[in-house]
């Protein structure tokens, strides 16, 4: 019997055990028990609340790559890349996820050697709508064009009338030589996607036809299309440009961003540095982030100082926004107009910070697959303009370095009128650009029509 009450008491003991185990768990679960929860309230991980991410940071050590390795030793994060500023201070950073992209930015500003550290935001190359079809997108005449052969309709198109290209290269004996454009954009684009994941155009038969009216197919030419169409080719896009106004000037494509349009300001920042480094005159941008960088702005300050000069797109949104880097002072911002030199619809405007306009409308250019597209966006206007400070730069070898932000700005504002506000100086002239700059050279520089007497 005494057995017995054992095993009984036992058996009691065990569900007492059993049902106390059941009542912790539960209270676990509901986030009851007060050291757990105070635990759990730290990494985030109460029911119902997000997990945090890994976060990208652009972070600013003042005692270089072995300070900020041994804050992420500490903090848990993960230096992903030195960006390549001349004082060495200058990282990617990535954080664990473990803690919020708040609560992490702090630590890191409270570590020994950091003197800075922002988000490494994303931004794009806008696309625009298209609109129309142009009687020049159908003349596929081979020419000649300083040692290429192009279309006739890439040459006679109404954007590069409205400019004066031809004008001014003829006048002025000018076509960029012994400058160096560098266009960060998106690059070598045929490794990020194939024929199969966008509209590419047949590089053997390329046409273009009002059937294929605001559509990309294998068989048409591509198209920047608001309604879907990727980003693919634009880079190839903005040297054709460039191209087309300074045939002969050296073109440094940088890639910062992917075949459909989104790159990391760490990779702008790189960029810009390395077209520093690597003696780039002039340096295009055409895309947007859309809020402002400290880091952003003191590599664009780099650039200025050391003699380059910036061209940014206004962006796409048809309101006074600021977008950035063109928003930024040291930028030459450039708003986009249609064929009669009337404001795009599109285009943000606003003087400042809008400096000038060009053509971005139907613009013929260069496309991957050695074809043609038809771009609408201020990213197509942008590079008018880049393209007319090679001229400016090739003028007189002996000046060139006399060419900076502030003298190109002002020969840019040499400008043919535009009916409205907002468009800066007006739309682009680079017959009145080239000139002016001339007429400010302290040497005199003999150019064809001054020769003839026709200037």
């Amino acid at each position: 019997m005494k057995d017995r009450a054992i095993d009984r008491n036992a058996v009691i003991t065990s569900l007492h055990i059993a049902f106390f185990c059941l009542v912790l768990t539960a209270a676990l679960d509901t986030g009851f028990a007060a050291v757990t929860g105070s635990l759990r309230l730290d990494t985030q991980l109460i029911r119902g609340t997000p997990t945090p991410s890994p976060a990208r940071f652009i972070v600013r050590d003042l005692q270089g790559i072995s300070d900020i390795s041994l804050t992420c030793s500490q903090l848990g994060c993960q230096v992903m890349q030195n960006i390549g500023d001349p004082d060495g201070q200058l990282f990617v950073v990535q954080s664990s996820g473990v803690v919020s992209s708040a609560l992490f930015l702090t630590q890191l500003l409270s570590a020994s050697g950091v003197s800075s550290a922002e988000p490494d935001q994303t931004g794009n190359t806008p696309p625009a709508r298209v609109a129309g079809w142009p009687w020049y997108a159908s003349d596929r005449t081979p020419v000649p064009y300083f040692g290429a052969t192009v279309w006739e309709g890439y040459l006679l198109q109404t954007p590069n009338q409205i400019v004066r290209t031809a004008d001014t290269q003829s006048a002025f004996g000018v076509s960029g030589s012994g400058t160096a454009v560098a266009l960060i954009d998106g690059g070598s684009e045929m490794a990020d996607v194939t024929q199969s994941t966008v509209g590419v155009v047949d590089g053997q038969s390329a046409t273009l036809n009002q059937s294929s009216e605001g559509t990309v197919q294998q068989s048409t030419v591509g198209v920047v299309d608001q309604s879907g169409f990727s980003a693919f080719g634009h880079g190839t896009m903005t040297a054709g440009i460039v191209h087309l106004v300074a045939p002969n000037a050296s073109l440094m494509p940088l890639k910062a961003f992917n075949a459909s349009g989104q790159g990391y300001e760490s990779d702008v920042l790189r960029a810009i540095y390395y077209a520093v480094n690597h003696r780039a005159n002039v340096i295009n941008m055409s895309f947007e982030f859309t809020g402002p960088s400290v880091e952003l702005a003191n590599a664009v300050t780099y650039a200025t100082n050391k003699g380059l000069i910036c061209v940014g797109s206004a962006g796409n949104d048809g309101s006074m926004a600021i977008v950035y880097p063109s928003g930024l002072p040291n930028v030459i911002d450039v708003a986009s107009t249609s064929n009669s030199k009337t404001p795009s619809s599109f285009s943000n405007y606003g003087t400042p910070p809008v400096w000038i306009s060009a053509p971005g409308e139907a613009v013929l250019t260069t496309y991957p697959n050695e074809s043609y597209a038809l771009g609408w966006g201020t990213s197509f206007s942008a590079p008018f303009v880049s393209g007319t400070v090679a001229l400016m730069a090739s003028l007189s070898p002996a000046n060139a370095g006399l060419l900076n932000q502030a003298k190109a700005a002002d020969a840019l504002s040499h400008a043919q009128p535009i009916p409205a506000l907002g468009y800066g100086f007006g739309v682009l002239d680079t017959y009145q650009a080239v000139q002016s700059w001339q007429s400010s050279l302290p040497v005199s520089v003999a150019a064809p029509c001054a020769i003839l007497g026709s200037c």
